[in-house]
């Protein structure tokens, strides 16, 4: 992620790590409760269902 990376402020350092945690890990990881697949997945399943019914 940024290993070795510096920043000029702490809150460039915690905007840097909670957009990490928003757009890759949160939205690319598999989650289990999700039936291991993704958000996005999850998501448009979710819509094709609810719009089919």
């Amino acid at each position: 992620m940024y290993y070795r990376q510096r920043f000029d402020t702490r809150g460039r350092a915690r905007f840097a790590v909670a957009e990490y945690i928003a757009v890759f890990y949160n939205r690319k990881r598999l989650h289990s409760t999700l039936g291991y697949r993704t958000p996005a997945e999850a998501l448009a399943e979710y819509r094709i269902a609810a719009s089919g019914a």
